[in-house]
């Protein structure tokens, strides 16, 4: 019989961590999310690199950050991202910019989070650039601006990236949600490891048979199995980071705004569920 691990919840600044400046939201085989933050006292970078096996993308929270992309420097900010699929060149440095705050993603993990914890009795697979340059430009994305808008109802929805971007073992969407947004129905991923990151107003999430509140910097990681939704009952917008691995699932979110409002019909929901790793519960 196969065990269900349990949902995590955790509020801002929670964590598995050894040091100040990062926190371990997720830990898992095929996903690993942390929350760094840097007060820009120092130099804080990761030099040019590239990964062989597992894709690899960061989100601004705040302040500023230099991503080193392929070949150039781009200077990113609140609400951009990046994100390098393996093979593709990548890096980042504070470079005096003063204090920052951004999420990293890696699907799958490979054993990240152990290595940010001090375990070295394993080979990360992290390399020197390649001499012929690595995977070109147009396999990665970055920037805020090469985001595909869907409209999901009276909500938004901002796909930086997913099933059809490198190896596809992630989605990254941003959702805005308006004020008295029911959110999906509750249901259950079978193989898909399922989060959401509050970045403004406050939302409720259903974890399992309970019903939490989660507000800025507070984190849902729901591995597979488990009942869940979220949504915005209050008087407020929210807006949320939905991080999924592996991607695939905003197509489930393309077919829904396609639909318009026939979408909001359960059996026409459910028709559309049954293509994804989706299954109302």
């Amino acid at each position: 019989m196969t065990t269900v691990a349990p949902p995590v919840l955790l509020g801002p600044g929670e964590g598995e961590s050894t040091h100040e400046r990062f926190h371990i939201k997720a830990g898992l085989d095929q996903l690993v999310v942390t929350e760094f933050n840097h007060d820009g006292s120092d130099e804080f970078a990761t030099p040019p690199h590239v990964h062989h096996r597992h894709a690899d993308a960061f989100y601004m929270l705040e302040g500023k950050m230099r991503f080193h992309f392929v070949d150039s420097e781009r200077v990113l900010g609140p609400g951009d991202f990046i994100f390098a699929p393996p093979d593709l060149v990548h890096g980042f440095r504070s470079g005096g910019l003063g204090p920052v705050r951004m999420l990293n993603f890696h699907a799958p993990g490979m054993g990240f989070a152990k290595r940010l914890l001090g375990d070295g009795s394993f080979e990360f697979d992290q390399y020197d650039p390649p001499d012929d340059g690595g995977r070109p430009r147009e396999d990665g994305r970055v920037g805020r601006s090469t985001a595909e808008r869907l409209q999901l109802g009276e909500a938004e929805a901002l796909i930086f990236f997913g099933g059809d971007d490198g190896i596809g073992s992630m989605t990254l969407t941003e959702l805005s949600l308006p004020p008295g947004y029911d959110g999906p129905l509750p249901h259950v991923h079978d193989e898909m490891v399922d989060s959401v990151y509050v970045l403004e107003g406050e939302i409720e999430l259903l974890l399992g048979d309970e019903t939490h509140k989660a507000s800025p910097g507070g984190y849902a990681l729901v591995p597979p199995g488990n009942v869940h939704t979220f949504g915005n009952p209050g008087d407020a917008p929210a807006r949320v980071l939905n991080i999924q691995s592996p991607g695939g699932l905003e197509g489930y979110l393309r077919e829904v705004a396609h639909a318009g409002p026939e979408a909001a019909n359960p059996e026409a929901m459910a028709e559309i569920a049954s293509k994804y790793d989706f299954r109302p519960a």
